[in-house]
């Protein structure tokens, strides 16, 4: 004890600032150290919980832009289905849209001719009645002249008999 006397402490005021610093120390403890502590543990967890939060968003994302890509290239790959279907449809329809007009045109064309036949065959009936008409006339006119009213009436009969026979048939 002479020791601590001659460095000049008191025993007492040692004790009591032991006491002092004790109780500080379990106050700060208990007050500022543990609360202190599990604020840090706490953001210490929440930093650990953003980080993997942050690395599974990082695959999410990756399989995302997978997924996209493979997307896209579907998209692209439909597109193009449609593209050739379109332009198949679309000879197709041309073709048909063709073969239909040359149809109707051969359609018109033969009921063109059928009617230019019917005409025709119409036309040369009229002619033939018309210069049968005309051929009596002529004979009546030339054979009034040159025969008897009975020689005409025969003659004009058998004439008119062989023409009505020509045009029967």
């Amino acid at each position: 004890m002479e020791i601590i006397q001659k460095f000049g402490l008191e025993i007492k005021l040692l004790l009591f600032q032991i006491v002092n610093f004790l109780i500080i120390a379990f106050i700060l403890k208990k007050f500022l150290y543990i609360p202190l502590k599990k604020i840090l543990d706490e953001r210490k967890h929440k930093i650990e919980q953003s980080l993997l939060e942050s690395n599974n968003t990082k695959i999410i994302l990756e399989g995302a832009k997978e997924e996209r890509k493979k997307l896209l290239f579907e998209a692209k790959n439909n597109a193009n289905t449609l593209i050739e279907t379109a332009k198949v449809s679309i000879v197709e329809a041309k073709e048909k849209i063709i073969m239909e007009t040359k149809r109707h045109s051969e359609q018109i064309l033969d009921d063109a001719k059928q009617r230019a036949a019917t005409e025709f065959k119409i036309m040369n009936n009229q002619i033939e009645k018309m210069s049968i008409d005309v051929s009596r006339k002529i004979i009546l006119r030339v054979l009034s002249d040159l025969f008897s009213d009975d020689e005409k009436q025969k003659f004009i009969s058998r004439a008119l008999k062989k023409l009505d026979e020509k045009i029967k048939n």
